[in-house]
């Protein structure tokens, strides 16, 4: 919700006589706790329901975390615009520093990537699968349950939460899921005019950067949810993408960089995920969808 009102707050600022409603879905994610991100595969579960209502013309436009959207849109959408990426890094909040906590601590998390960096830097920590919104998992800190969880950065700044963060985590240890700390906006392709009303919400280096993420993401992958992370970066007309492959227990790990044309980011992305399979990533996603 604090989502879709960033976005329809953008919205009045640069159309002032626009009529604006927000309408609250329920989606699939958000109903069923006890099912694993990961193990739900890249099926968008939570986005489908948005889908359905735009296809159904009861919204124009669905607000998404990007890092939730498939890497392919249904043929009848399109994504209209991308918000300016808030701090891509994951965050620590725990009773103490990464570093710092005991051996056996147990760390919450959904993610099988945020879990195979994890092990790989700290194979003495224990990861326990959790769900549910951002302050439930919290309490679970709180309450003594666990000792730390694991969440994007964007969700505790858009939270105005930036105090509870023990520690943002290195990228250079953590890289994050691919459009993670970005808002996606999503439209009916057919619909011309909401798209020019919304197309001033892209922000092009945002855009360019997870254009090159989701590219390498869609050839590396393949749809089996393995331990995937990368992250890109626009500085004029460069644009560098970092990536990483690991197996589930993070004792395997891929990583490779390159640097490319922004105006051309999928070709970057394609790029560098075609090193990474030719390097043995496609040996370690191999691995996890046999599993």
């Amino acid at each position: 919700m604090i989502q879709a009102h960033i976005v329809a707050s953008a919205l009045k600022h640069a159309h002032p006589a626009l009529e604006i409603e927000i309408r609250r879905i329920m989606t699939e994610g958000d109903r069923n706790r006890n099912m694993s991100i990961d193990d739900a595969g890249n099926t968008g579960i939570f986005v489908k329901a948005l889908e359905e209502a735009l296809a159904d013309e009861r919204i124009d436009v669905a607000v998404h975390s990007l890092k939730d959207m498939p890497t392919e849109l249904p043929g009848d959408m399109c994504l209209a615009a991308v918000t300016e990426r808030l701090d891509p890094r994951d965050a620590l909040v725990a009773v103490a520093r990464l570093g710092e906590l005991q051996p056996g601590s147990r760390i919450g998390t959904s993610s099988l990537r945020r879990t195979a960096q994890l092990k790989n830097l700290r194979s003495d920590l224990q990861v326990i699968n959790i769900r549910g919104n951002v302050d439930s998992r919290l309490r679970k800190v709180n309450s003594g349950e666990m000792q730390g969880i694991i969440v994007a950065a964007a969700a505790m700044i858009r939270l105005g939460w930036e105090d509870k963060i023990t520690e943002y985590l290195p990228l250079g240890s953590f890289l994050p899921a691919v459009g993670q700390g970005a808002l996606a906006v999503e439209a009916r392709k057919g619909d011309r005019v909401t798209q020019e009303c919304v197309t001033v919400l892209n922000h092009l280096p945002t855009w360019q950067a997870v254009t090159a993420e989701r590219a390498f993401l869609h050839t590396v992958e393949g749809g089996c949810r393995a331990p995937v992370a990368a992250l890109a970066t626009v500085d004029g007309q460069i644009l560098k993408i970092t990536a990483m492959v690991a197996d589930k227990a993070g004792t395997k790990i891929i990583k490779k960089s390159l640097e490319g044309d922004a105006r051309q980011p999928e070709s970057a992305g394609v790029k560098l995920a075609q090193m990474m399979l030719e390097a043995g990533a496609a040996s370690l996603i191999d691995e996890i969808r046999c599993q």
